[in-house]
């Protein structure tokens, strides 16, 4: 995996992160149970309050980035970090929206160590608490009535927009033989850093900040965003399913054009040769879910002996240095710089 600052304390990163949990969840709690039956006791279940029969449970509700990230922003713009708690569960309905459809159109069955929402109760449920969760998004925001929560409201709607753009391309290259690394860059930074993005400037706008200030942290927030997804590419192939919840090879299963496959196919070599020619068999395919576990595992060595390993890896590192530099442009408390600079680092060497 890429390794950050080695002397970075992570004892700050998980404090963060336990603020941003400890805050928004009482109020994206509420909004939850704003939500008709039995849409709230299904999206109580995706966020791991509950357990498949309805019984309270202390599951792994993920790891609360964005939240943390929110609430930063409004500290960065000056603000309380409460200022940011409703840009946080903004962001928050929205990535898990997201999480709900992806987890059915990509057919996995599970996420955060458990059966997701479609398994256990049905495609056309997590269908509908997706849409539910997404439209209460713009309610948390809209009901507080200000000029930021307009403001926040419209760059949160532009994210989401360019995230189902990004589901899209992953749906459409899944089914072509070549992507290029330029195609799968776009598609991630709008899957994956366009959220980012919003959740590290909405909470400035909340708490106040003019749009330079904002655009400057959406900008870290985008190529950190490209940081995150690198590495969630590299643990789809070699992630540990302890840690990760998936199934082994889980990107492979599922024909997913990632960073390191497009890498190492457009690298020259037998390896990317060979890659080549098995990924387009296997779109061909009649048998494909039954392949064994040493197949797959033999596609993961050619994109690692063809370098996209090596490559995933070191974009990671480029897109977390961009991020950082990104900071320079804006004037907030040395703590606060800190802090996101942590974050960057954690997002970089995580395991799940």
């Amino acid at each position: 995996m890429p390794t950050a600052d080695a002397d970075r304390d992570t004892t700050d990163v998980a404090a963060l992160l336990e603020r941003g949990r400890t805050l928004a969840t009482p109020v994206l709690k509420a909004a939850i149970e704003r939500l008709a039956p039995p849409m709230d006791t299904v999206a109580a279940y995706h966020f791991g309050w509950i357990d498949a029969a309805g019984h309270p449970a202390e599951g792994d509700g993920g790891k609360a980035v964005r939240p943390a990230l929110a609430l930063l922003s409004a500290e960065a713009a000056g603000a309380a970090p409460e200022a940011g708690v409703p840009g946080a569960v903004a962001v928050e309905l929205v990535h898990n929206f997201s999480l709900l459809h992806d987890d059915l159109m990509d057919g996995d069955e599970q996420r955060r160590h458990r059966d997701t929402v479609w398994k256990v109760h049905g495609p056309a449920q997590a269908i509908l608490v997706g849409d539910a969760l997404f439209a209460l998004a713009n309610e948390v925001l809209l009901e507080l009535g200000t000029l930021e929560a307009g403001r926040a409201a419209r760059r949160l709607t532009t994210a989401s927009r360019a995230l189902i753009d990004g589901q899209a391309q992953d749906i459409a290259y899944e089914h072509r033989e070549r992507v290029s690394v330029e195609e799968c860059l776009e598609m991630e930074g709008n899957k994956t850093g366009a959220l980012l993005a919003c959740a590290v400037s909405i909470g400035a706008v909340l708490g106040g900040a003019d749009d330079r200030t904002a655009d400057a942290l959406e900008r870290y927030g985008y190529h950190l965003g490209l940081a995150f997804q690198a590495v969630d590419d590299l643990l789809g192939i070699w992630g540990d399913p302890e840690a990760t919840g998936k199934q082994t090879w889980s990107d492979l299963r599922q024909r997913k054009k990632s960073l390191p496959v497009v890498a190492a196919l457009a690298a020259d070599g037998p390896a990317a040769e060979r890659l080549g020619s098995l990924l387009a068999a296997d779109a061909k395919a009649n048998d494909f879910e039954n392949f064994s576990e040493d197949e797959f595992a033999a596609r993961a060595a050619l994109i690692e002996e063809a370098g996209g390993r090596a490559w995933t890896e070191a974009e990671a590192r480029r897109q977390h240095t961009v991020a950082i530099e990104a900071l320079a442009g804006v004037s907030m408390p040395d703590h606060v710089r800190e802090q996101l600079t942590a974050l960057a680092d954690f997002v970089v060497v995580r395991k799940r």
